[in-house]
């Protein structure tokens, strides 16, 4: 199992990479992992405004559909355009390939209740 250091997480397992006021979002290698072979990935569209904790997407395993969940809120400025034709991107390399979408922060202090690496490892090691 990966954590990746310079990025924080969710208790709903979605990671975030802060860069300046954008940051990229995706589901942990926990999350892809506890869903298996993933056949479906929904996104929202580029310009779409999301909202702290509420649903930005779908992911859609071979064991069960799941919601994703936007960490922060902000205006989403780019998605991975790859997804929609090759979703096992995620199970491949959900830290690299498998990202889903960009944020243009509206409020950086949302970071700041994120998990680091450390204790989402904790986190997740607990269930």
């Amino acid at each position: 199992m990966n954590f990746p250091e310079e990025l924080k997480y969710t208790e709903d397992h979605e990671w975030v990479l802060a860069e300046d006021d954008v940051v990229t979002i995706g589901i942990s290698d926990f999350a892809q992992d506890q869903l298996g072979d993933i056949v479906f990935v929904e996104l929202p569209e580029v310009g779409d405004t999301l909202e702290e904790g509420k649903t930005f997407g779908v992911v859609e395993s071979v064991k069960a559909v799941s919601d994703v969940y936007a960490p922060v809120s902000g205006e989403v400025v780019e998605i991975n355009e790859e997804l929609p034709d090759a979703p096992e991107a995620v199970n491949n390399s959900p830290y690299e390939d498998g990202w889903m979408i960009k944020i243009k922060l509206s409020d950086p202090a949302q970071l700041d209740s994120l998990m680091n690496a450390t204790v989402y490892q904790e986190f997740v090691e607990k269930d």
